[in-house]
């Protein structure tokens, strides 16, 4: 039984994928809040990623970092702060995370990495200077570790938009604005977490062992489409 790390896999999309692997994985969850499920398959490690040490794991086939941030602001509103704080959380944990764990994946079973962007890293999208500054790191990160890590590990990013979680829930706060949100997208709709997992877990399995260095738009057209 394969064994996936998960970063964030308490709530939301990284929730989602904790629970769509705990059937048939071994996964350990590293997250500041304790996780949604409960499995005998499950360990959890208390831990913030930007500040504490990450935990000593003996083995592992696959990491997922899941934190995110969804701050949108002017930019005359957005400060360098917020501007290092996206990166930190979107692109420093990843580095951090995947330099600790580089070592075990190595000997891993067909190890591979899955990162995630944002469909505002290719649609420009006012007020999104600060997110989609960071995710853009995020899918250059992936490529080049594609290509630094190829054969041995794959390394792929999944790129939603807008998912019903927690962390978009301003986004979702009242009947108009979902009814606006569906109507923004050119398949009259939003992410569900369970999608976004079922793709995660495609990635990290043999059936995607062909895919590196690929960001996969999870848009539900509003990318790919003008109607």
């Amino acid at each position: 039984m394969n064994t996936i790390i998960v970063i964030g896999g308490s709530k939301g999309i990284g929730n989602a994928i904790v629970t769509s692997l705990l059937s048939s994985h071994k996964v350990v969850n590293i997250s500041r809040t304790e996780p949604e499920v409960s499995h005998e398959n499950l360990t959890h490690y208390h831990c913030d990623v930007l500040n504490d040490e990450l935990p000593n794991i003996e083995a592992a086939d696959g990491l997922v970092y899941c934190p995110g941030s969804i701050n949108l602001k002017p930019i005359n509103r957005l400060s360098l702060d917020d501007f290092k704080n996206d990166f930190e959380i979107n692109v420093l944990g990843a580095v951090k995370a995947i330099q600790k764990y580089l070592p075990i994946l190595k000997n891993g079973n067909k190890p591979s990495i899955l990162l995630f962007s944002t469909v505002a890293s290719k649609l420009g999208m006012p007020f999104h200077a600060s997110v989609a500054a960071s995710k853009s790191a995020v899918e250059g990160l992936t490529k080049s570790l594609g290509a630094e890590l190829a054969p041995t590990i794959r390394v792929n990013a999944i790129a939603p938009t807008v998912t019903n979680t927690e962390l978009a829930s301003k986004l979702l706060r009242n009947e108009r604005m979902i009814d606006n949100m569906n109507e923004r997208h050119p398949l009259k709709k939003y992410l569900e977490p369970q999608e976004v997992a079922d793709m995660a877990t495609f990635l990290l399995s043999e059936k995607a062992a062909s895919l590196s260095g690929q960001i996969f738009e999870m848009d539900c057209g509003i990318v790919s489409f003008k109607i």
